[in-house]
């Protein structure tokens, strides 16, 4: 990534849980950001559509005292001399190198592949297999229960919550399950956690994808694989965890001996009924 203003405020930015206010003023940072050492706090509001209070707090939440030490570090970080005639990469660019990064990390921690592998003999084993993912994670564990099923005998997915949730890991638990799979993206709903907690109190082995090895998760969590979430838009994206979602997949398929037959049956079958347009 190139070292121009607005890369230094991505990174300056990365790693901060922001409010969708503070992710205002950041973004109209990232686009003025050759300008915004040199903006008092009212200007930034004016720019962001913001309170100045909130400017405020935005920098503390940054870990600086308050907007005038934020602005004295933009002003020393400053480069002098910048080569003008290097675009700067803007702020829908920066969202992408911020998710090109989050999959290098993911592929360090995979350079050890033993806890992919672990999780994909737990999941290959329990029959019936819960898959739980709520709010922003639904997506992440739909995803990963509909290909699952093409491979695995019994995939149950836990994407509601709500006084059932408890009832469906019971039932799950009774007919056999040994194991549950969660996704678990931020921000974190307090029913996840309950959920985990349960889940484990019933004698379920817990396999998490997480944002963080420090999620609120990872204490009801028996095996946890955490893959970064980028933060440089106004909502997450999770390139990387639906990344990891497709690696436990292939993990637990290489312990199903018999995958390779049930997608070939499914092949098969789409075959006839003409199920795909290609």
């Amino acid at each position: 990534m190139s070292d121009s203003p607005a890369t230094r405020l991505q990174q300056l930015f990365e790693g901060h849980r922001l409010t969708p206010t503070q992710r205002r003023i950041a973004h109209s940072m990232v686009r003025r950001a050759a300008d915004v050492p040199f903006l008092s706090s009212v200007e930034l509001a004016e720019l962001a559509g913001v309170s100045q209070p909130s400017v405020t707090r935005f920098a503390v939440a940054l870990g600086f005292d308050g907007y005038p030490a934020l602005r004295k570090h933009l002003r020393e970080v400053a480069p002098t001399g910048q080569d003008t005639d290097a675009a700067p990469y803007n702020e829908y660019q920066q969202a992408v190198l911020g998710e090109i990064e989050n999959l290098r990390h993911l592929a360090e921690l995979l350079a050890d592949p033993a806890p992919a592998e672990r999780a994909g003999r737990l999941l290959a084993a329990s029959r019936p297999l819960p898959v739980l993912g709520l709010r922003a994670a639904s997506s992440q564990a739909r995803g990963f229960a509909y290909f699952a099923a093409k491979v695995h005998p019994d995939v149950r997915l836990l994407d509601e919550g709500g006084t059932m949730l408890a009832d469906r890991i019971d039932t799950a638990r009774t007919a056999g399950a040994s194991a549950l799979l969660c996704f678990a993206l931020p921000r974190h709903p307090k029913e996840v956690v309950e959920a985990l907690a349960y889940a484990r109190e019933a004698g379920l082995t817990v396999i998490t994808v997480a944002d963080s090895a420090f999620a609120p998760v990872a204490r009801h969590s028996d095996l946890l694989i955490p893959a970064a979430v980028g933060t440089g838009l106004a909502f997450d994206t999770a390139c990387a965890p639906m990344l990891l979602g497709r690696v436990l997949l292939e993990a637990m398929c290489d312990h199903l001996p018999e995958a390779q037959a049930r997608l070939e049956e499914f092949d098969a079958g789409a075959a006839a009924r003409g199920l795909f347009a290609e």
